[in-house]
């Protein structure tokens, strides 16, 4: 199935993030784009989420420096236009996968697309490590290690309900009861004409 790939590779792009793990650590991509598209894509938008993920614990704290600060903003910026297309990548891919099918008269269009499930799915593998790490923690108290442990199971369950539901809906592409449609995000904050702030300073 399509999501224990996906999830098999989100799970090792976060153990490789945290041998070093620093927000500065160069990025290699264990899949060869030419050779194995799909995997590079899933590789390539987990390690952004992964970075992201730390930058946003980073950006919260208290005695940042200001000017540290808004440059870290800027970075976070960068990372979600990265994710964003990424997404919108994933998104190509299995639109040009599925060209060929011809979607049934009765087929219906998902409340969202396949890319921004799985963008979801990276997401929800990364709670779930930290989750993780929250409640087996030596240095926390057994009370903090329970109720993350609960929240730990809830977040299990709903890798497991998110990844069935991709699968279906991959399936049901596949099979012509359900059809892609993809809307661009079309951001404007980051548009040099489309963000009057920045028009501005033209």
């Amino acid at each position: 199935m399509f999501s224990e790939k996906a999830n098999n590779i989100f799970q090792d792009v976060i153990k490789k993030y945290h041998i070093v793990n620093t927000v500065d650590q160069p990025f290699n991509n264990a899949y060869d784009k030419d050779a194995n598209l799909l995997e590079h894509l899933l590789y390539r938008k987990c390690w952004i989420d992964t970075v992201q993920w730390h930058y946003e614990d980073i950006i919260r704290d208290p005695q940042i420096d200001p000017v540290a600060a808004l440059k870290l903003k800027r970075q976070i910026d960068a990372s979600n236009q990265d994710r964003t297309d990424m997404v919108e990548y994933i998104d190509s891919y299995f639109l040009d996968k599925y060209k060929d099918v011809t979607p049934k008269s009765d087929a219906t269009i998902n409340t969202e697309s396949p890319a921004w499930g799985i963008d979801r799915l990276s997401i929800l593998a990364l709670k779930i490590y930290h989750m993780n790490e929250e409640a087996t923690r030596v240095d926390a108290s057994e009370a903090h290690r329970e109720a993350c442990q609960k929240k730990l199971n809830i977040l299990l369950e709903q890798r497991v309900d998110l990844s069935t539901a991709i699968d279906t809906l991959l399936d049901d592409i596949h099979n012509g009861d359900k059809y892609m449609k993809v809307y661009k995000q079309m951001k404007m904050y980051n548009d040099d004409e489309l963000n009057p702030v920045l028009r501005s300073q033209k």
